[in-house]
């Protein structure tokens, strides 16, 4: 398994990507807010992404996981 986690602490403001789809590398799977700052996270990897670990909403730390791929 592969994990995407946060490049910085933020909220997180959109969700790109579902259980079941799949991700390439590149490919912006989530968005934070933070400083009121977008911020894109990208995948590093490719694979099917088996968990979204966060909601709309939430907030998240560097490092935090964000999704889990297969």
């Amino acid at each position: 398994m592969k994990e995407i986690t946060a490049t910085m602490a933020g909220t997180v403001l959109n969700i790109f990507v579902a259980n079941g789809d799949q991700v390439n590398v590149g490919q912006e799977v989530l968005m934070l807010e933070s400083m009121k700052m977008e911020i894109p996270i990208e995948s590093s990897t490719e694979g099917i992404v088996l968990n979204v670990k966060v909601n709309i909403g939430d907030f998240v730390n560097e490092g935090d996981v964000l999704l889990v791929l297969e």
